[in-house]
């Protein structure tokens, strides 16, 4: 086999399925290979998406190995030549730990607590806790996330976090979509090209799941480098400008210096926001804009609400598009969080691709760690993020429904391990 040859073959494959074994009869199935062959014929009746394309076509056991960490039997079979791995949910990728005993930790790093803290309250060390974490953001953030492409959003809002590496400046571009995170990057600029990678990584594994998937329309804060890395990844994709953000700028400037005129512009913008209609959107900024020019406005509103009237089509084109997001409520919303993160970590301390999956692994815990109880309740049991996007879920035990989300890392296709 030439260089060219190892370098895809096999042997880099993502290459472990796993599946909600339950712990105390695992041992009887894993060996007997009959009832472990039922056991697996059985769960991809119910859940085909966890395993290989090929799975369909037949199967073989290879042999199975005991784990030296967690004292538990592992089973490999082979799917079209190729050497699979069955985890069960029960144990953590790389045998790392069992999940009953990582899981409440792991759901605390959802509220930004410092690894410090979790070593304190269970004991380990700091960076086995970091360890834990970034493993997950190994696997596809859509991939995990969204198990039937017909779910994939049609409708997504995008915004660029700004932080530090060691001091030096860097950006997290971030793609929402259903309050789901899934899209999450580190970059050195907000120029397009880091931009365009950047949201690219969204696009690779959305078209991973559907290849002809393209969102209807994109919600952004105006940022040019934004909209055009948006316009070259998705041409057919329909940008939508933020109201939040024009009555952000007013406010910021205005509120305190100009306070009176502040409070009749706000009831005034909002009042335009709330128009039932696209032609009665565009008659209340008109007249908004007339109102305001026959009035001493202060320069910092003014060129905003000229700003606004000047380019109106980008922000009236959301009633075209039912279910399009008018405001970037959903992605500030997560941001904040992620602003949590940062800020507890000091912000990134390695290398750009350990900040990078670091921050895809708690994406992925934000997108499946339990809601608060009157949020579950409102959504009839449904606990997370994840869960209410893909209404159904495999386990009861929230990291255990993640894991077996991301069985094979959560592509659909032969990815390479990272």
């Amino acid at each position: 086999m030439g260089k060219a040859d190892a370098a895809t073959s096999t042997t880099r494959l993502n290459r472990t399925i796993c599946l909600p074994f339950s712990q105390e009869p695992y041992d009887n199935k894993i060996n007997s290979a009959v009832d472990f062959r039922k056991f697996l014929d059985a769960q991809y009746e119910l859940f085909p998406e966890l395993f290989p394309p090929s799975f369909s076509k037949g199967y073989r056991m290879k042999d199975k190995y005991r784990s030296k960490k967690l004292s538990i039997w592992i089973r490999r079979i082979k799917v079209d030549g190729i050497a699979y791995t069955i985890r069960p949910a029960f144990a953590m990728p790389y045998m790392t730990g069992f999940t009953k005993d990582v899981e409440k930790p792991l759901m605390l790093r959802k509220a930004a607590v410092p690894f410090w803290m979790l070593a304190y309250g269970f004991g380990k060390n700091p960076m086995y806790w970091y360890r834990m974490e970034t493993s997950l953001g190994k696997n596809s953030l859509i991939g995990t996330s969204i198990k039937n492409p017909e779910y994939l959003p049609q409708h997504i809002s995008a915004d660029e976090k700004h932080s530090r590496i060691k001091g030096e400046k860097v950006y997290v571009p971030c793609t929402v979509g259903n309050d789901c995170i899934l899209g999450v990057a580190v970059k050195k600029s907000a120029g397009q090209q880091d931009l365009e990678a950047g949201y690219g990584v969204f696009k690779k594994e959305a078209q991973d799941l559907n290849p002809t998937y393209s969102p209807q329309t994109c919600n952004t804060d105006g940022w040019m480098p934004t909209m055009n890395a948006f316009k070259s990844l998705f041409p057919a994709m329909v940008l939508i400008s933020c109201f939040l953000h024009l009555y952000i700028s007013i406010r910021d400037r205005s509120r305190k210096k100009f306070k009176d005129i502040f409070r009749l512009v706000s009831d005034k913008l909002w009042s335009c926001y709330q128009a039932k209609s696209k032609a009665s959107f565009a008659q209340r900024v008109r007249r908004l804009h007339e109102w305001a020019a026959c009035r001493e406005m202060p320069s910092v509103i003014m060129t905003k609400l000229e700003k606004l009237r000047n380019n109106l089509p980008s922000f009236s084109i959301a009633y075209n598009h039912p279910g399009a997001h008018r405001t970037s409520n959903m992605v500030d919303r997560l941001m904040q969080r992620l602003d949590r993160y940062l800020f507890c970590t000091q912000y990134f301390h390695g290398s750009l691709e350990a900040a990078e999956q670091g921050i895809r692994g708690w994406a992925l815990i934000q997108n499946f760690a339990p809601s608060n109880p009157r949020t579950v309740a409102k959504y009839h049991g449904l606990q997370s993020p994840a869960e209410r996007l893909n209404g159904f879920r495999y386990h009861e035990n929230w990291l255990q429904n993640l894991l077996i989300s991301a069985s094979l890392g959560g592509f659909r296709g032969p990815p390479q391990n990272p």
